[in-house]
């Protein structure tokens, strides 16, 4: 006799999303399934409903800006997990379920003795939406880190590997923003903490934290300890006033348009990178137009950080969508420029 099925997880309906996007906007999700397993998803494929249903996959939320109800399936992941995989002279590797919280994570690693995540401290979300847009903070990316990822295909039902290659990371991008949008559900994520470890100190903020602490070789820990505070003296906890934290990518621009640039306002914030390129500082671009503090309904550009754009309460995500927009407008009558959103909009 055959075994039955194991049951779909449950299809919650009419789920009110506000407390599932840190931004704390309005939607309802029609219908919404919690999976905490790669067997959960392809359950959900292999339903004759569900799985000819469009989908959206939501992970912490932090990096949404919902506009409306949402009629496509909801795919909330859950999926626990936190152990070290092995360890040998190159490193560590680690893996966590897509549901786990990503700083949750980092705090965990260092606990194991584990350095390497640290400055990646304090970035909300889950570790699951981490590789979709390449994370990074204080001159370290996910994809720096990066050892591979499991996905379960939303039409075969097939749990897939993935390495770096084929996750074609980018500066705030990845496969999942295009080519599989919509179309996988990431399950566990490997990363590779290496030895011999190395603190990543290039940045203004850590600088100042040396020189303010005496302390030029700090280890993993103090790094992480700085980080956290660096970003809670900056932005806005999700948790107070709500947020997807830096709402608009730092926009890269040639050598040439940068001395532009700088000839016009000699005070741009800019960084060179390795291939001749520049990237200017976004919250420096919008601070210069005068849009620090100000508002449009209910969402705003918080008061200690332009580049973060936050619910003072009771903002609609068509709100937010519009204030994005008039800030591009104006940044780029200004300077020539069209910045480019970090969150999905739906």
């Amino acid at each position: 006799m055959q075994p039955s099925p194991s049951p779909v997880p449950p299809v919650e309906a009419r789920v009110s999303l506000r407390t599932l996007n840190t931004f704390g906007l309005p939607a309802t999700a029609v219908r919404l399934v919690r999976v905490r397993s790669e067997a959960d998803v392809r359950r959900i494929v292999d339903h004759p409903q569900l799985g000819l249903m469009p989908k959206l996959v939501l992970g912490g939320g932090s990096n949404l800006v919902f506009t409306q109800d949402v009629e496509d399936l909801v795919i909330k992941v859950e999926v626990p997990g936190l152990r070290v995989l092995r360890e040998d002279e190159r490193g560590w590797v680690i893996e966590a379920g897509a549901g786990e919280s990503w700083h949750g994570l980092v705090a965990w690693s260092l606990q194991q003795g584990i350095p390497g995540l640290e400055n990646l401290a304090l970035i909300p979300g889950t570790v699951g939406a981490t590789p979709v847009q390449n994370i990074g903070a204080y001159g370290v990316e996910l994809k720096d880190r990066f050892e591979s990822l499991d996905v379960v295909d939303l039409v075969t039902g097939r749990t897939v590997t993935l390495d770096a290659v084929a996750c074609a990371f980018g500066y705030r991008d990845s496969v999942f923003k295009r080519h599989l949008l919509g179309k996988a559900v990431i399950t566990r994520v490997r990363l590779r903490c290496p030895k011999p470890w190395q603190p990543v100190l290039g940045y203004l903020d850590l600088e100042r934290k040396m020189a303010e602490h005496q302390n030029p070789t700090p280890d993993a820990q103090t790094v992480f300890d700085w980080v956290c505070a660096i970003r809670r003296a900056k932005l806005p906890d999700p948790a107070v006033i709500g947020n997807a934290g830096s709402f608009f990518k730092n926009p890269v621009v040639s050598m040439e348009q940068c001395r532009d640039i700088i000839g016009r306002d000699p005070e741009v914030v800019h960084y060179p990178l390795p291939d001749g390129s520049v990237k200017l500082a976004a919250g420096w671009l919008i601070d210069a137009c005068g849009w620090k503090g100000k508002s449009i309904g209910g969402a705003g550009v918080y008061e200690k950080q332009a580049l973060v754009l936050v619910n003072r309460g009771g903002a609609t995500g068509g709100e937010v969508v519009t204030l994005a927009k008039a800030i591009e407008e104006s940044v780029y009558g200004r300077f020539g420029i069209r910045l480019e959103a970090e969150p999905v909009v739906v």
